[in-house]
């Protein structure tokens, strides 16, 4: 952090070397008066600026940098104000407490957002459709490019200011422990085993869920453009109990349908086509309802799901726009390994 801030005395010549070493990064500086309370910001630019008006190198920085800066307040880090930094172009967010002091810095460029919330990402499965790939090695693990499918969606979590995430495992469990056993995208990555066979969402039972907020629930092999930002601000902004991530899913019928009404037909229609929406496997669920999981038995997501629809609480879905695919069939694995060369996964 220290690297992005000088003091309001420093000199402009003080400040083009402190900005020179930020190079090939985010060249802003952030300014702060003699009790580390932030006064300004300031660029190459503004140093440049100041010297076409006539400031010597010598000046302090107070004279060159720039008043009117963007910030949030520790404990008051919005998403949706983050975001608008972001759409702003500022790269460089402070995060301040109370008295103005600089708590920490948030460089959107690596981290996009600050979702307030919790993930888990399923990977207890065999991967029996892809064997004999997942005879050795558990599917999460199989390379995608340069790294293991399961790191794309750690990474991905990380980048939106994810830190709290969990892995289950089951099959071949010691690989992925293993793998865990050091910092993935910079986040110490918790694996928690299943006791038997607990079903797509069971195992969540046996994670440390907090009391309150919503955790992310996905599958651990799946690749994905999905933004996880719009994905929180959907599900806030319809106070849902559930969240369920859908991709479109079309089905044509080769044949004439006919519409009947008893033993008449009604009407005819040649080959149509219908439109669904499909359960991507990727959730955003409230803790409290995550909480009243069972710890000794089998529960299905669509089992979870189907006691809220019951008990009345909002279920919600939000459209994936971009990529989405379940690695589950040797052809859906070369299908992804083929889509890397092409697909931008930083941009979620």
């Amino acid at each position: 952090m220290d690297r992005h801030i000088i003091s309001h005395t420093a000199t402009l010549i003080e400040a083009l070397g402190k900005l020179n070493s930020l190079s090939g990064g985010q060249m802003t500086l952030l300014v702060t008066d003699d009790d580390m309370r932030i006064c300004g910001t300031l660029t190459d630019g503004d140093v440049r600026r100041a010297i076409l008006r006539g400031v010597s190198l010598d000046t302090a920085v107070i004279e060159a940098m720039h008043r009117d800066y963007s910030a949030l307040r520790e404990g008051d880090e919005s998403v949706s104000r983050l975001r608008e930094m972001r759409q702003r172009g500022v790269h460089l967010v402070p995060v301040l407490d109370a008295d103005g002091r600089i708590r920490r810095i948030i460089d959107t460029s690596v981290t996009r957002s600050i979702l307030p919330v919790g993930a888990v990402l399923m990977a207890g499965g065999k991967g029996e459709r892809l064997r004999p790939l997942t005879l050795t090695t558990p599917k999460p693990l199989l390379p995608l490019g340069d790294r293991p499918v399961i790191d794309h969606n750690i990474d991905a979590l990380a980048r939106v200011g994810v830190n709290d995430i969990s892995v289950t495992v089951n099959y071949l469990a010691e690989q992925l422990e293993e793998h865990f056993s050091t910092a993935v995208s910079g986040v110490k990555v918790k694996c928690v085993r299943e006791n038997m066979p607990m079903g797509t969402i069971g195992a969540v039972a046996l994670c440390d869920i907090p009391a309150e907020g919503d955790t992310i629930v996905m599958n651990s092999d799946l690749l994905t453009t999905i933004s996880f930002e719009d994905m929180y601000l959907h599900h806030k902004a319809e106070e849902a109990d559930i969240t369920v991530a859908a991709i479109p899913y079309n089905v044509s019928v080769p044949y004439a349908i006919l519409a009947t009404d008893g033993s008449r037909v009604t009407s005819l229609e040649e080959k149509p086509s219908y439109s669904y929406y499909a359960n991507a496997g990727i959730y955003m669920i409230s803790n409290r309802l995550l909480r009243s999981l069972p710890a000794d038995r089998r529960t299905d997501a669509t089992d979870l799901i189907d006691m809220a629809l019951s008990e009345g609480r909002k279920v919600t879905y939000f459209l994936i726009n971009g990529t989405w695919i379940d690695i589950g069939s040797p052809s859906d694995y070369a299908h992804a390994r083929e889509l890397m060369r092409h697909v931008d996964l930083t941009q979620r």
